[in-house]
């Protein structure tokens, strides 16, 4: 059964300070491999585990969350299941442990959980992933598309092939190939929300084939919001600043994590469970008039 409550909200925070609710300082130094691990984490990330409260605004839904392992995409699939939606999962092999504390926590819940394993880098298994949705969960109405990958880079000059092609067919080739499957099982009132990030406003150097496909997303929600608007199908995007998951240590910049997300107006980097209410939002009829928009979670940093 789905958690009470009188409105979407986050637990005891109505009057928080948003500069001292969360973690306000940097992160030691740690390092990890891609994928990074939450159990591996120096301090794990907040996804709303304790902390968020449902109140039905997804009742009957069917979500595919890709990246729905840990991170952002754990935080979305805790919220959507305590909004009344069952949640399929996309994670790769290696992440197993964080996507089975996942389906834990939908199940919690009250609501249906669905594991689907494996590489979006491959198009057969992208294709997969809403064909399993449709048939295990009966239909599909909400397509979070949220994997990502990212890795520190020393230059344009010293990005290897095999690297640069990594993270497009993650980023995006998985994207088109998802959306491309299941647009044709979207019935009006569905939607497609995808992860983009300040970086596609904003790039750094370090991270510039990550925000060439980050924008490349921008140009793609816009887009296909236009070609779905008369199916009633919405497509929007959250666009997220520094937030603390795994894939940050697993970025290969342990130096920087002490001044991670310290530049932001409010001082301090973002937990994934202050992204989930954008997505529940989107999802929802509260948006119902809200298509090809871009929300940004940046702590005051601007696009």
């Amino acid at each position: 059964m789905n958690s009470g409550g009188t409105v979407a909200r986050m637990t005891d925070t109505n009057d928080a300070d948003p500069t001292t609710m969360h973690h306000t300082e940097g992160y030691p130094e740690q390092e990890q491999e891609q994928p990074g691990l939450t159990p591996e984490m120096s301090s794990e990330p907040d996804n709303g585990e304790s902390s968020y409260r449902g109140t039905g605004k997804l009742s009957g839904k069917r979500a595919l969350i890709t990246g729905g392992d840990s991170g952002i995409g754990r935080a979305v699939a805790i919220a959507f299941a305590r909004e009344g939606a069952d949640v399929a999962i996309s994670y790769l092999p290696e992440e197993q442990e964080d996507a089975e504390a996942t389906r834990d926590w939908v199940e919690k819940a009250g609501q249906r959980a669905l594991l689907l394993p494996g590489d979006v880098r491959e198009e057969a298994h992208s294709i997969s992933l809403v064909e399993e949705t449709v048939k295990q969960l009966g239909g599909l109405d909400i397509l979070i598309l949220n994997a990502g990958y990212q890795e520190n880079r020393e230059g344009l000059e010293n990005i290897p092939t095999e690297e640069f092609d990594r993270v497009f067919k993650t980023n995006l080739y998985s994207m088109m190939w998802i959306a491309r499957t299941a647009i044709p099982h979207l019935r009006p009132g569905s939607s497609i929300i995808t992860t983009s990030s300040i970086q596609a406003f904003n790039p750094a150097p370090h991270l510039i084939d990550y925000a060439m496909t980050k924008a490349a997303q921008v140009a793609f929600t816009k887009a296909l919001a236009q070609q779905l608007g008369d199916k009633g199908v919405r497509v929007n995007a959250v666009a997220p600043g520094p937030i603390w998951t795994p894939l940050i240590p697993g970025t290969s910049w342990p130096e920087s994590l002490p001044s991670f997300g310290q530049d932001t107006p409010l001082g301090r980097p973002g937990q994934p469970a202050e992204l989930a209410p954008a997505y529940v939002y989107l999802a929802s009829t509260d948006a119902s008039y809200v298509s090809g928009a871009v929300i940004p979670v940046t702590g005051g940093k601007g696009l």
